[in-house]
């Protein structure tokens, strides 16, 4: 894991933080990040619309992100490459680079811990930052933002749009509002001026299909949701009513996580789309064995044991099927893992059919220091201390410097990669 080193000054204005205080939350969202990375490393393409793409033959043909130039040709995140091409003749594919993605949202993360230690990411290129108890150090919460954004641009040649307001929700909000490279500042007495004629759809907890819902009860915008009342968006919503309602209304008691907490995650789980169908058994456990490697790793990271398996397969016709077991000891060691995962596969499938994608997952997940191994639960010290030996060596020489022979060179596990999602990149990333 990486720690930061906070700032002396970050240090006092912990001290000064009052949960009582009217709070100061930036969100930060980097520029097309993925495509930007990738323009600092092909500055061959200035100038020329660009978009990162999976790789058509792994079947992940889509676009995964795209420069300015492209996104104003119309190309969108998720489309076929095809498409993208038709609406930009000159646009320029490149592949994913996983590891210079996390490399460089560490950089910006450590930029962030300078300036509080209230530093929650929302995925690897978005956080927010509580900066109320560093406005005395730094100056006002625009001020602090504008600070981040010529530091991040300085140091890292990337952009970030940073939204400044009273609570997360507002702020994420206001970081969408004005991009690429900008502050928006939507405080307590003018925001409603700002984004009440908005769609609720605009708030992060309010989807297509609840925005629908609410249309259909008369509520188009932010400020109508702001003051909808309750007791008739409880009947038809639940619980989650209130939640909609303060969100528009800026009522959240919600905190930015400091950015050494660290949230465990209910369960763990690797996936992948193979480049072919798998035809049989045989073929089947290579995926598994592969997904359960990294499903084993994530669990060490995180030090947590599984007590239950789960797997889910997909065939040719899209469609899921899955099934869960208890373990008989709880484990974080991938043959354990794929050995169980194997038994639910053949429980749930005969390969009549081929499969199309195999999802591996790790449930009722405990900490390694809550379960106490007995002498009729195996060799677990001596597969504990040989998981240690081979996560130091992935650690310092990446992760496919030792792979599991029954995977070694096969096509099938040609897209499992080491990602964001399989490497935490800082000490707060969840599940």
């Amino acid at each position: 894991m990486t720690y930061y080193k906070l700032e002396p000054l970050v240090l006092q204005a912990k001290s000064v933080y009052n949960k009582g205080m009217e709070k100061t939350i930036l969100h930060c969202d980097l520029n097309n990040f993925y495509a930007s990375v990738e323009q600092k490393l092909h500055p061959e393409y200035d100038g020329l619309p660009l978009a990162v793409c999976g790789d058509p033959k792994q079947r992940h043909g889509i676009v995964l992100a795209k420069n300015q130039l492209a996104k104003k040709a119309g190309v969108q995140t998720g489309e076929a490459i095809w498409i993208s091409k038709q609406k930009c003749p000159d646009i320029v594919f490149v592949a994913p680079h996983y590891n210079e993605y996390v490399k460089y949202s560490k950089q910006v993360f450590s930029i962030y811990t300078q300036y509080t230690d209230r530093v929650e990411s929302f995925g690897i290129d978005e956080c927010w930052l509580d900066v109320t108890g560093s406005k005395k150090l730094f100056g006002e919460g625009k001020e602090i933002a504008d600070t981040i954004r010529e530091r991040v641009k300085a140091e890292t040649g990337l952009t970030i749009s940073v939204g400044v307001s009273f609570t997360k929700t507002l702020a994420k909000l206001g970081s969408d509002l004005k991009k690429p490279d900008a502050t928006t500042v939507l405080d307590k007495a003018h925001y409603m001026d700002i984004i009440g004629d908005m769609s609720p759809s605009e708030l992060i907890m309010i989807g297509g299909r609840t925005a629908k819902k609410l249309s259909d009860l008369n509520i188009h915008t932010i400020r109508e949701l702001a003051n909808a009342d309750r007791e008739s968006l409880r009947y038809h919503f639940g619980v989650i009513a209130d939640n909609m309602i303060n969100a528009a209304a800026g009522i959240e008691t919600e905190e930015v996580k400091r950015f050494d907490d660290r949230s465990v995650p209910k369960s763990v789980s690797n996936g992948t789309t193979t480049p072919r169908n798998i035809e049989n058994i045989d073929e089947a456990k290579v995926v598994i064995y592969s997904l359960a490697e990294l499903v084993a790793v994530r669990l060490r990271q995180y030090g947590l044991l599984a007590q239950g398996i789960s797997l889910a397969i997909k065939d040719p016709d899209l469609n899921w099927r899955s099934k869960q077991v208890p373990l008989p000891f709880p484990t974080s060691n991938a043959g354990d893992i794929a050995e169980e995962a194997t038994k639910l596969l053949s429980a749930i499938h005969s390969f009549s059919d081929p499969l199309r994608a195999i999802t591996v997952g790790a449930i009722r997940l405990i900490g390694k220091g809550d379960w106490q191994p007995s002498l009729l639960d195996g060799d677990t010290e001596r597969e504990g201390k040989l998981d240690e030996s081979v996560d130091k060596i992935r650690e310092k020489y990446g992760y496919h410097a030792l792979t599991r022979g029954i995977a070694l060179g096969d096509e099938l596990t040609g897209n499992l990669h080491e990602d964001d999602d399989f490497r935490p990149f800082h000490q707060s990333k969840n599940s």
